[in-house]
């Protein structure tokens, strides 16, 4: 089962992801480099609730 999540930028709090993940085969959460628009540059985005 696919569960949708937000993912908000370690640095800047910023919430501009939205991406899936199944809860069964990653029970932790979720972190992805992503390109933040404020930093201007790639950083790690977490997975929030």
């Amino acid at each position: 089962m696919r569960n949708n999540i937000l993912l908000a930028c370690a640095e800047t709090g910023e919430r501009i992801y939205l991406t899936s993940k199944n809860k069964r085969n990653t029970p932790d959460k979720l972190q992805l480099k992503k390109y933040s628009p404020k930093l201007r540059k790639r950083v790690v985005f977490t997975e929030v609730k």
